[in-house]
């Protein structure tokens, strides 16, 4: 899926990518020879390549562990207790899991080389930092709507003609689903997700079900991910087309940082900057990812480029904003749904 290949430079024993530095000698050389283990909650097509991407690019192997937020947050918790931790680097969409994982230890303070500037990318005194921000909008499916019937507003997912045909996930926990919640009160409309329970959509458990059930055609319009629309289309040829809604697209943040007991520092270390760096980050430009660095252009998802981070089309949800807004709403999704 990455289709530009890196600029490698190791000839004075450090590692620099396009021009950039990643590691200076000895970080380097003690990094080759460690296995790295990161434990993270990125989309799993997404997070393989940048693992892959990030190999081909250093020489340095990448094994994972991924689940979804809360059950990586109990297995980072439960290890970290019993002192057995096993990742090097964490990967998370939620600032108060990230947030808790500060409180209880477990993050060492690491700033990536390349956002030493960006104080907006750092949390909690360098314990780690925005990593990507992922779009979340909705689609439909190209053989149940015409395109000149499609909605092109959050508000026309609400036409009665979708009841029974709308998917969702369950909104009461995730970055994506505290992000989208807070968005749909801010910009759209308090009472949403109750217009929305009347129409009877499906809730799914994961995002993977809601897409499999809007490809086969037993929806016709779903929330969605941009980037896992993209590989829907372009590798699997699904019918299915994301929108960018005239009230906007939501981003939610992924959060990375370095673990207090890695057993792989300097290996840790260089992820983190080659994730950071114009290279990492365009790897997760090409994946369908919104960059964190203003460098780096906005994705291209399904042959369409996405609008730039600072139009009014793209609402990003500060992550201390979790903190304060995420248990509130997650109570108004469950008493619309009842779940």
């Amino acid at each position: 899926m990455v289709k530009e290949g890196a600029e490698v430079d190791t000839s004075n024993g450090s590692l620099t990518i396009n021009g950039e530095e990643i590691a200076d000698q000895e970080t380097y050389e003690a990094a080759k020879g460690q296995t790295l283990t990161v434990y993270t909650g990125y989309q799993e097509a997404n997070q393989h390549v940048l693992n892959e991407a990030f190999t081909e690019d250093t020489g340095i192997k990448v094994q994972y562990v991924r689940d979804v937020t809360n059950k990586l947050s109990e297995r980072v918790l439960s290890e970290a207790g019993a002192g057995q931790l096993g990742a090097d680097v964490l990967i998370t969409s939620d600032y108060k899991v990230a947030n808790g994982f500060d409180e209880a230890g477990i993050w060492d303070t690491f700033i990536p080389a390349a956002v030493e500037d960006m104080p907006e990318v750092q949390h909690n005194d360098g314990k780690f930092v925005t990593f990507a921000n992922v779009p979340v909008t909705f689609a439909y499916n190209t053989n149940n709507v015409a395109e000149e019937d499609a909605p092109t507003s959050w508000m026309d997912l609400l036409d009665p003609a979708n009841a029974g045909k709308i998917g969702i996930v369950q909104g009461s926990a995730g970055g994506s689903s505290i992000a989208l919640n807070r968005f749909i009160q801010e910009e759209v409309d308090p009472d949403y997700w109750t217009k929305m329970a009347a129409l009877k959509p499906t809730v799914y458990d994961s995002g993977g079900q809601r897409q499999e059930a809007l490809a086969r055609g037993e929806l016709n319009v779903a929330t969605a991910g941009t980037s896992a629309v993209n590989v829907a289309v372009t590798e699997d040829g699904a019918p299915i087309q994301f929108v960018v809604p005239e009230e906007g697209i939501v981003l939610f943040s992924f959060f990375a940082g370095k673990t207090a007991d890695t057993k792989n520092p300097e290996a840790a270390e260089v992820y983190l900057n080659y994730a950071l760096s114009e290279r990492g980050q365009s790897v997760i430009q090409q994946v369908g990812d919104y960059s964190v660095r203003t460098d780096v252009e906005p994705p291209v998802a399904a042959g369409r480029s996405l609008p730039a981070l600072d139009s009014d089309l793209v609402w990003l949800m500060p992550a201390e904003d979790e903190l304060k807004y995420a248990s509130d709403d997650a109570a108004l999704w469950r008493s619309a749904f009842g779940r």
